[in-house]
């Protein structure tokens, strides 16, 4: 499994924003995972 973070804007504005992708190494996964609030990478899972 791999985090995928992903967002929306708050209104129907037209979102000119910069799109990147960045691949991360699976060990940082925990402290990512952490750093969100959530409990584990699949808690983060179900949500989505």
């Amino acid at each position: 499994m791999y985090l995928c973070i992903s967002g929306f804007l708050p209104d129907s504005s037209e979102d000119d924003s910069l799109k990147f992708e960045l691949e991360l190494d699976s060990s940082v996964n925990d402290e990512i995972v952490n750093l969100l609030g959530h409990k584990s990478l699949n808690a983060m899972a179900e949500g989505e």
